[in-house]
């Protein structure tokens, strides 16, 4: 080793050691005294879809427990990337925290080949906030009535369907792949940052379909302005009584389900993750917040640290095969 290189190393073990012992220092001040100021929830998508929605009906409640504003700060494009990144670079201390969408923390690492931080070790899991299946709906112009009809029309007019997403590598465009796989038609995707840009160009007609969580959806369902063919849960939901599950539409496989859950930087103090994920329980344990989440169609399903950690890497795998088998690429 050189005399540079030994030096560079003493740099960085000097670096490391005293960020150790600062950690170790305010670790517990953090756990007493935070939060002191306002926190910010970093969005991973646009306003209008479910991120957004899960991140403003935990920010509100979770801001009177803790005593400070939380404020919802959307960053959305790059499937993600972007609002993951620069929560990634804040200071570990519990003031920049990460609503995201598992599409972007599961799928896009295995579809994108400029994802620039590791879903599992990079982030200290806090808590799942909310978790529904996926709704697929058509513009009401087309002569569609149901999934199987949906088949029909795509294999008698090869290329002409699109749809929509919220991004490459998001969940709504590996479930579309997967179902253009099962059901052999091809369907052309066109990504958006987000599900709420991506949904306003669906009802002004500019694409034809998507595949996303029921909450941005169900106001225009129920107007009449999105045709529902299927639900990938295992039930059908309350919300949407009258339409059917993809098995008894025939697709039994397209199990698909979204989840959305908070993570903080690495290193953040377990302490102040505690906290968080503590009140975080609390509220969704409350029959307000039970009784919004099913009003939407989704659930609200609490993880905390350990488990959402674990759940993480078992979707990051289950994914992975997915998007292997059915090839799916980045386009």
């Amino acid at each position: 080793m050189s005399t540079r290189q030994f030096q560079t190393l003493r740099r960085h073990t000097f670096k490391l050691a005293s960020a150790g012992l600062l950690c170790a220092a305010i670790t517990p001040a953090l756990a007493s005294d935070y939060p002191t100021r306002s926190v910010s929830l970093i969005a991973s998508a646009a306003p209008g879809g479910t991120t957004d929605i899960a991140a403003r009906m935990i920010a509100e409640p979770l801001g009177k427990a803790l005593g400070q504003t939380v404020v919802v700060d959307n960053k959305p494009g790059a499937s993600g990337n972007i609002a993951a990144q620069f929560v990634l670079r804040s200071q570990p201390d519990g003031y920049n925290l990460l609503l995201q969408y598992s599409g972007f923390q599961v799928i896009t690492p295995h579809v994108q080949t400029n994802v620039e931080f590791d879903p599992v070790n990079d982030f200290e899991p806090v808590a799942n906030v909310l978790s529904a299946p996926q709704v697929i709906v058509i513009r009401p112009g087309l002569p569609i009535n149901s999934l199987q009809e949906l088949v029909e029309y795509a294999k008698a007019n090869p290329g002409k369907l699109n749809y929509a997403s919220s991004g490459n590598g998001s969940l709504q465009h590996v479930a579309t792949e997967l179902l253009n796989q099962m059901a052999e038609i091809k369907t052309v995707h066109i990504p958006y940052k987000g599900t709420g840009p991506a949904l306003t160009d669906l009802l002004g007609g500019s694409v034809d379909m998507t595949i996303t969580t029921p909450p941005p959806l169900l106001p225009h369902i129920q107007a009449g302005k999105l045709r529902a063919l299927a639900v990938t849960g295992a039930q059908r939901i309350d919300s949407l009584p009258d339409v059917p599950t993809v098995a008894e539409a025939g697709f039994p496989d397209l199990l698909i389900a979204s989840w959305f859950a908070m993570y903080a930087p690495k290193d953040t103090p377990r302490p102040v993750v505690d906290k968080l994920a503590g009140e975080i329980e609390q509220i969704m344990k409350t029959d307000a917040f039970r009784q919004q989440a099913a009003k939407l169609g989704a659930d609200a399903e609490f993880m905390g640290p350990d488990t959402l950690r674990k759940y993480t890497q078992a979707e990051l795998d289950r994914w992975g095969q997915v998007v292997r088998s059915a090839n799916i690429t980045a386009e």
